[in-house]
């Protein structure tokens, strides 16, 4: 079998990875150096490898971040009361595995969406599917499922999420369909899944934001009491990078 044969049974198999490496390393002459072992090691790496990273994009993709940002570009020199600590040891993704909240807060500009969305992308690495979500969008989103009748297709899906991240919870006025769809979607996930929240509000003013007594305790009580809190502070960022290019 020739070569150029061989090449197209690799893509009529689909296997894309292994295809393009045996490609290179025709075109190149490196074949020469490999022994038959190393030679089957290097095309079945890059076929894994091709297909972690396409699997690794669709996942992104689906989570729909609203910011691409891994954990190494994270700012960590910027005084806003980030734990370098902390986030070294949630680079290893544990949280999810043990299904552990992270609450977010701090003022506009400190980096708050950001840091989850490179949580996000953590965890997408790890193979753990995640979906992005506005706190606002996303109960605009269930409302009208309600009315469509597609409302537990949607629950089932940010059910199968390892992590959901609601960014700017508190934001705006929730109304009481909202609160109470908030609940459901934390009982679901409670023990089982992650969930990441950020908003302005420190968490103790919480309680405040749902202003029902009743659902901000059972809120509380699936968030609170196995999450990590990271309460930034300082100045905008967005302020500090506009002062730097300017």
């Amino acid at each position: 079998m020739t070569p150029q044969a061989t090449l197209q049974k690799m893509v009529d198999m689909k296997l894309h990875g292994m295809a393009n490496a045996f490609q290179t390393t025709m075109e190149t002459g490196f074949n020469h150096k490999f022994t038959a072992d190393e030679l089957i090691g290097h095309l079945v790496d890059s076929e894994w490898e091709d297909r972690f990273n396409r699997k690794l994009q669709r996942r992104l993709r689906a989570a729909n971040f609203r910011y691409q940002l891994s954990m190494e570009q994270i700012d960590l020199n910027q005084k806003r009361n980030l734990d370098k600590d902390l986030l070294l040891r949630l680079s290893n993704c544990d949280w999810v595995k043990k299904a552990e909240n992270i609450l977010i807060t701090g003022p506009t500009g400190a980096g708050k969406t950001s840091i989850a969305c490179a949580l996000g992308h953590q965890a997408c690495l790890n193979n753990y599917p995640v979906l992005y979500a506005k706190g606002v969008k996303l109960f605009s989103k269930l409302k009208y499922a309600k009315a469509d009748g597609s409302y537990d297709k949607e629950l089932k899906k940010i059910q199968k999420q390892n992590v959901l991240i609601i960014d700017d919870f508190g934001l705006h006025p929730i109304d009481d369909q909202s609160k109470l769809m908030l609940l459901e979607i934390l009982e679901d996930r409670y023990g089982e899944r992650t969930t990441i929240i950020t908003s302005q509000m420190p968490v103790s003013q919480w309680y405040d934001i749902i202003d029902n007594s009743t659902i901000a305790d059972a809120v509380l009580d699936r968030i609170i009491h196995n999450s990590y809190t990271m309460d930034l502070q300082g100045d905008s960022m967005r302020k500090i990078f506009k002062t730097r290019s300017g």
